[in-house]
């Protein structure tokens, strides 16, 4: 790092610029074909020359950090993103291949720093990802060049999962950056795309400026020109009273200070989860600092570089808001994190208030792939407002009035409504496409680390700060009702009269030290948990993420809230936990699993008794899903199906139904059907019968239904 380089030295950086978030009104089809072409190949192609930094293939294998996936994830997640993503939105009716789809369907990426994962998986050579990347290139391309395109493309346009993908490996772009930061230096290397920026100098003195009072409003629509992630749609108004906000992004050798007054050593400086946290990994001094030999240096994505002192600290938001409690004991002010209505306030009165801004700003890799100096792009008064490094705010994510998900991606952001994730806001050097947006809101767990750190604000305005505790979804609460809430009419918990009628035909399974049960359909989970009172281990598996969170949860420990519809707009609270039902006990039992049941992961196999509760006709190929079951089930084990048999063509297409319909002039039933696909591998044990169950849905409003229940036991 030398002041001798000056700022021109990263023009040669702009020769391969990431295209930004392409606008979508434009009203010529073949202009529109092309700019989404041109934006698909640059993602694709700079995704891919990011792995380029990895050293060998044993690189992809290791863990960067224990709480997420290996590299070769990641390398092979966004392409099979893709494919799911336009089955969904049928633009394709068939997978690439479904082996790689189903191992690089799901990974968790958002566990506690105490969390351990043990699962292993057979991952595929890197050179075996890349040719089938190579072939979802080509899928995608001939559907942006030659499927129907009609204008212009917004939230219900089926092309939206294209931008969806594209966005999605974006995102992707960063967060694999971070894990190629966080893996040893003998696993990665120098590319010559990928060079941090020359420049440092002396770090300057941070000040306060005024910021004064105003009003901010956030209404983006389905009809914007951009493409949005759901939590940014909806209205959100406020009034902002004014504050100080320091001129500069922390710097390293601002937050130095901290680091030398001990901080990290000072427990009152740190609220009780980043104490624990602190406690936990034993932390003193920020993740990317290295200490040789008396001397500081910073961990960039493939090297280590004296620390240059004039660039932002990174830090996660445990560590931010400790500084801050130290800083305020330093200065007497009340010194705090800002906002994000505060975040916004500050874009406006720094005049970056359009979707694109026009100012310079360390986005899109415009200064190399690393900060800069935080005296490098000012904005009004300010520097960095947005860019350099991702700013952690006080503000926990929520959703907007008006808040929907997205039919193909439902699970984007209402796993974050949880108290646990909170807001940054402003990009980092790498950030692009959506997350360069004015409106872009992402959040991450607060121990975790991004390309993020902070500025600070003095002000005595108490925060009123806005929470998603209760679970508002209606069709959710419903779900959580329907599994662990009030029985109406006299009739009994469904999920638990199934587990009771099921004990008749496992008595002998049940007993076995190492019996296994899998729960396929288990929605928020009440009929995982009563299985773990008769099974070792039990699996829950849904195609919903926001369902089995509430599971996960309950599993925790935790208390489930959520609001009832009772009329109109008339709600009431209610709330659940495990002890209630004397489940808690056996919650440890239990594994909640994101998967798709025609297509599950090899190493959901070996069970005692599988149950799929109102599941079949649920199914886009239910054909598929029951000519496979058996290889899930040990010999002699036991599946239960249950129905209603409500065939609809927006769950599944008629030619893919397995019954109720004529057949050479015949009626044709479901169970007919049944027998059809499962009689090759199971004999039945006994008459159908029918279990009723109720689904409230206001305080005067109810689902009867009954359930068409059939026990089937694999043949030797």
């Amino acid at each position: 790092m030398s002041s001798s380089h000056a700022l021109s030295t990263t023009d040669d950086y702009l020769e391969k610029r990431i295209c930004s978030t392409p606008l979508l009104n434009i009203e010529d089809e073949s202009s529109l074909r092309q700019n989404l072409r041109t934006y698909f190949i640059n993602t694709f192609d700079t995704y891919e020359s990011l792995f380029e930094c990895l050293k060998s293939e044993q690189a992809y294998y290791t863990k960067s950090i224990p709480l997420r996936h290996p590299l070769i994830f990641y390398f092979g997640h966004t392409a099979t993103f893709f494919i799911n993503k336009l089955l969904l939105s049928k633009l394709i009716t068939q997978r690439i291949n479904p082996t790689f789809e189903s191992i690089f369907a799901v990974g968790v990426d958002e566990m506690s720093w105490d969390d351990l994962n043990d699962e292993h998986y057979e991952w595929p050579s890197p050179q075996q990802v890349l040719a089938y990347r190579q072939q979802v290139r080509f899928l995608v391309l001939d559907i942006i060049d030659h499927a129907p395109l009609s204008l212009p493309i917004d939230w219900n346009h089926p092309w939206w999962a294209i931008l969806m993908g594209i966005e999605h490996e974006r995102i992707h772009l960063e967060t694999s950056s971070v894990l190629i930061r966080q893996h040893d230096l003998q696993h990665v290397q120098n590319h010559c795309d990928w060079r941090p920026n020359p420049n440092s100098q002396t770090a300057p003195e941070n000040e306060f400026i005024h910021v004064p009072k105003g009003e901010i409003q956030l209404n983006k629509n389905f009809q914007s020109p951009y493409y949005g992630w759901d939590n940014e749609y909806g209205l959100h108004q406020n009034h902002v009273n004014s504050f100080q906000a320091s001129k500069y992004l922390v710097s390293n050798e601002e937050f130095k200070a901290f680091v030398d007054a001990g901080g990290y050593d000072h427990d009152p400086y740190w609220e009780d989860e980043g104490l624990r946290w602190r406690q936990f990994t034993q932390a003193n001094s920020p993740c990317f600092w290295l200490k040789k030999s008396d001397e500081w240096y910073l961990r960039l994505m493939t090297e280590e570089v004296p620390m240059p002192w004039d660039w932002p600290v990174e830090v996660n938001f445990h560590e931010a808001k400790a500084f801050c409690h130290w800083k305020s004991e330093q200065t007497g002010l009340n010194i705090r994190l800002p906002s994000e209505d505060e975040w916004y306030r500050l874009c406006d009165y720094a005049g970056l208030n359009e979707e694109i801004i026009h100012q310079p700003a360390n986005l899109e890799l415009k200064m190399g792939a690393s900060s800069c100096p935080v005296t490098t792009c000012q904005h009004g008064d300010f520097y960095d407002v947005r860019g350099n490094v991702w700013q952690w705010t006080e503000t926990e994510i929520y959703p907007f009035e008006g808040f929907q998900v997205h039919p193909i991606y439902d699970d984007f952001t209402v796993p974050t409504f949880d108290g646990r994730h909170n807001l940054i806001k402003g990009g980092s050097w790498i950030s692009c496409g959506n997350e360069a947006l004015y409106s872009a809101r992402y959040a991450f767990r607060r121990h975790f680390f991004q390309h993020a750190g902070f500025r600070y604000v003095a002000s005595e305005n108490q925060l009123k700060l806005t929470t998603s505790q209760y679970e508002t979804d209606r069709s959710l609460s419903e779900y959580i009702e329907f599994h662990y809430g009030s029985e109406y009419f006299n009739v009994p918990n469904f999920s638990k009269a199934l587990v009771d009628l099921a004990l008749n035909y496992v008595k002998d399974l049940k007993d076995r030290p190492t019996s296994k049960a899998l729960d396929l359909g288990c929605a928020v989970g009440r009929a995982s948990f009563e299985l773990a009172k008769h099974f070792n281990e039990v699996v829950g598996i849904d195609f919903s993420a926001r369902f089995i969170q509430h599971g996960v949860e309950l599993a925790q420990g935790n208390t489930l809230h959520y609001t009832l519809t009772t009329e109109g707009q008339l709600t009431e609270f209610k709330s659940v936990q495990l002890s209630d039902l004397g489940l808690d006990a056996y919650a440890q039992r239990v594994k909640f699993f994101q998967g798709d049941a025609c297509n599950l992961k090899p190493q959901f196999t070996g069970f005692d008794f599988i149950l799929a509760a109102n599941l079949i006709d649920r199914l886009h190929h239910p054909a598929q899903f029951l000519s496979s079951i058996h290889d899930q089930l040990n010999m002699g084990g036991i599946l239960m199906i249950t129905s209603p048999y409500t065939w609809l063509e927006e769950h599944t297409e008629q030619a893919e139904w397995i019954g109720g319909f004529k057949k050479d002039g015949e009626n044709f039933t479901t169970l007919d059907g049944l027998h059809a696909l499962l009689d090759a591998h199971f004999e039945q044990l006994s008459e159908a019968q029918s279990v009723p169950f109720v689904i409230r849905e206001t305080q005067r409003k109810f689902q009867h239904t009954l359930s068409e229940v059939t026990v089937w036991k694999k043949k030797a």
